[in-house]
């Protein structure tokens, strides 16, 4: 079985073709990355296709002052167009074609018209589904809303109906397909691995200090303010929240002329970094409105960190509530706030679920897991019996 797959970032898919390379499987990945920042990813020269010209500059655009939402917009656009150009006409014989969502339409088309089968690769909920909840959460907050680009919505959607198999990360992206009609037999939940040789304890907590993380992008989408008002109403003697990532546009504006005691931004933080803070940490929380599947609830939990997450992050796929962490309703401050206090206020809880936590995610395989079961879907497809799920 021969199978190629189509990524214009990183994301998961250089974990899933290392474990396809590993079994043989692998005729190669596409990527608009440029090659120096692939470096790291440990697979033959030849298995790595990259056409970086466009993800570059949309790349480096801040860098050189060009921060216009419109200009950003267009970009992006032309990547997908031209990372699909780029596939679709350098594409080599295969019999399983996994293209990430958005940039892949023409690309999966030409490898069916060669008799492959196409699986369109989603990272989060159904783009219409994903827009919706956005739109809600910004008119919530009074704040303006671009909405998701009406070609990449559009774009998604053919892909979604061309598609052989639509291959999702958790349970709550699944669900979001179902309720806009896509049939259950055609999306596949397959939940991501993670590192475990890079994610593992290295510190342990502070005695005297309850200390709160949260990494992702620092956004509505996040469901940060939730966590804010959360925080903000926890009752503890000494307490601190710290936000690794990016503050987005839309934050920046919430955020102005208010004061949060005992919280720090911290900013951008490398992944070599993280063990650190997660290891710190008394616990993790996720609050997403609208996420596939948020890697650091493994991360964190591989470094004896318990999470608390939302409905809507993946966090049912993985937590088990009572034993390791919590999932709360989505966008319910006060639900997330009266697990910190649990968690605050009993610190031999706080211990049982970091060890609970850290056993589960070591007892979940890793990568490996997720590159087997994506293996066997794979070849399920190309022999024509895939089970329903």
């Amino acid at each position: 079985m021969r199978v190629v797959q189509s990524c214009h970032g990183k994301f998961h898919h250089f974990d899933l073709a290392r474990q396809l390379h590993r079994r043989g499987a692998l005729e190669c990945i596409f990527t608009a990355y440029p090659r120096w920042k692939l470096r790291a990813e440990n697979l033959p020269r030849e298995k790595v296709r990259t056409f970086p010209w466009l993800q570059t500059a949309y790349m480096a655009r801040g860098r050189f002052g060009f921060t216009s939402e419109w200009l950003g917009r267009e970009l992006a656009w032309r990547v997908h167009q031209s990372h699909d150009w780029f596939v679709k006409t350098s594409l080599p014989a295969c019999d399983v074609f996994i293209g990430i969502s958005g940039v892949a339409l023409a690309s999966g088309r030409r490898a069916q018209s060669r008799g492959a089968k196409y699986i369109c690769d989603r990272g989060s909920a159904h783009i219409a589904e994903h827009d919706h909840l956005l739109r809600e959460e910004f008119v919530r907050h009074g704040a303006p809303y671009a909405g998701v680009d009406p070609r990449d919505r559009d774009r998604e959607e053919a892909e979604y109906a061309a598609a052989d198999l639509i291959t999702v990360p958790s349970q709550f992206a699944r669900r979001s397909f179902l309720r806009r009609g896509v049939p259950a037999a055609k999306v596949r939940c397959v939940p991501y691995g993670m590192d475990l040789a890079r994610f593992q304890p290295v510190a342990r907590p502070p005695a005297d200090t309850f200390v709160v993380l949260f990494v992702g992008s620092v956004s509505f989408n996040k469901g940060v303010p939730y966590l804010l008002e959360a925080f903000a109403r926890l009752r503890h003697p000494r307490k601190e929240l710290h936000l690794i990532g990016v503050i987005a546009p839309e934050m920046q504006a919430y955020l102005s002329g208010k004061i949060f005691s005992d919280v720090s931004f911290v900013g951008h933080q490398a992944q070599s970094e993280l063990p650190r803070w997660m290891s710190s940490s008394h616990v993790l929380v996720l609050p997403s409105l609208s996420d596939g599947f948020g890697l650091v609830m493994a991360q964190a939990m591989a470094c004896g960190c318990p999470v608390i997450a939302s409905e809507n992050s993946g966090g049912p796929d993985l937590i088990q509530p009572g034993a390791n962490g919590f999932v709360i309703p989505a966008g319910d401050s006060e639900s997330l706030r009266e697990r910190l206090q649990q968690l605050a206020d009993d610190a031999p809880l706080q211990r049982s679920f970091a060890e609970s936590a850290l056993a589960h995610v070591r007892s979940l395989g890793g990568w490996d897991t997720y590159g087997a079961a994506y293996f066997r879907l794979c070849e399920q497809l190309h022999h024509g019996h895939v089970a329903d799920s």
